[in-house]
């Protein structure tokens, strides 16, 4: 019984570290994609006409 818990234990642990490494990995890709379009639109602001 002990083993089990052991085990669940350790891919709880395995899989936490995974999801944490994916979601930082989509953070930074978010960043770094919301500081492009950013840019672009101060580079075409102003040609832009209203």
């Amino acid at each position: 019984m002990e083993e089990k818990a052991y085990k669940t234990m350790s891919h709880s642990g395995a899989l936490n570290i995974t999801l944490g490494v994916i979601a930082l990995a989509a953070g930074i890709a978010g960043g770094v994609l919301l500081i492009v379009s950013g840019a672009r639109l101060l580079a075409v602001k102003s040609k832009l006409l209203f």
